[in-house]
This record gives structure tokens, C-alpha cells and sequence, in this order.
């Protein structure tokens, strides 16, 4: 059973940035990562993911080109830089385990979630 612990989180002004970490517990690190945020008043949405081996990524579009996503499985550690960070990226944000490769964008691929890290971005 992987038990998944995120941190890096904090306050951030308008245009900075942040990075945070998913360390996961566990014998092994072969799952899909995927890391989601819930904005206050808002439902849980998808951000971004990668494959077991790292090569493939995927983001939402709000994200594109501002976002990445790596991971280090001898760290068995999942990574979302976030740069140009914006107001409306404030929420909490949660990492995830998949056994599944595909369709990472929706919730129920995920069979393990962390307990989020709040990112606050100040304008």
C-alpha cells in the first residue's frame, strides 16, 4: 500500500513561483502520478500527470506551458514546478497514484491520494 505525503506549498505573489514534492511510501513506485487542485467553492480538477517510466506528460490546458511535472522513482518522489503563477492557481493541491496508463486527466483512474498542500498566489 503507497502512502502519499505532498509539500512545498505557501504564500506566492503574482508571477512567482513554486515547487512541489509527492513523496511516496511503499516497496515500489510503478504507478501513474497525477497531481489535481481543489479551489475554494470549486470541484477537484485535474492539473497535470506522467507515466511510471516519465515519458509521457500530460497538463490541462490552463496550465500549458506555465507547469511541469517530473519525477525521480529512485527518490520514488513526483515533482510539479510551478512557474508564473497566477491568482487563479490558488487551491489546494493533492498528488496521486495510478495502477492505470491511460485517461490520467480523471479522478477515478487514482486509487491513492495525499492529503494536499495549499498554494496561495497573492496578486
Amino acid at each position: 500500500q503507497v502512502h502519499l505525503a505532498e509539500s512545498g506549498g505557501g504564500l506566492v505573489q503574482a508571477g512567482g513561483s513554486l515547487r512541489l514534492s509527492c513523496a511516496a511510501s511503499g516497496r515500489t513506485f510503478s504507478y501513474a502520478m497525477g497531481w489535481f487542485r481543489q479551489a475554494p467553492g470549486k470541484e477537484r480538477e485535474f492539473v497535470a500527470a506522467i507515466s511510471w517510466s516519465g515519458g509521457r506528460t500530460y497538463y490541462a490546458d490552463s496550465v500549458k506551458g506555465r507547469f511541469t511535472i517530473s519525477r525521480d522513482n529512485a527518490k520514488k518522489t513526483v515533482y510539479l514546478q510551478m512557474n508564473s503563477l497566477k491568482p487563479e492557481d490558488t487551491a489546494v493541491y493533492y498528488c496521486a497514484a495510478s495502477d492505470r496508463g491511460d485517461r490520467l486527466e480523471y479522478e477515478s483512474r487514482y486509487d491513492r491520494w495525499g492529503q494536499g498542500t495549499q498554494v496561495t498566489v497573492s496578486s
